[in-house]
């Protein structure tokens, strides 16, 4: 039987909601290992001078305990 834990990360980009995804996920797997999936749940922006400076995403990334 496989035993699962959820954290949340927030991370964030310039670029774009998938590239804040992306980094926040390679980030994580640098400390934890076995990681299986990630549920964004939720994504924001940042406005600056009526223009978006910054998307920002919640992920809760699943991950195996061995």
């Amino acid at each position: 039987m496989a035993v699962m834990k959820v954290i949340e990360i927030l991370a964030n980009s310039e670029s774009s909601w998938e590239d804040a995804t992306k980094k926040a996920v390679k980030q994580a797997s640098k400390s934890v290992k076995g990681i299986k999936s990630a549920f964004v749940q939720s994504q924001s922006v940042v406005v600056n001078d009526d223009e978006v400076t910054e998307f920002r995403v919640n992920l809760k990334v699943t991950f195996e305990v061995k």
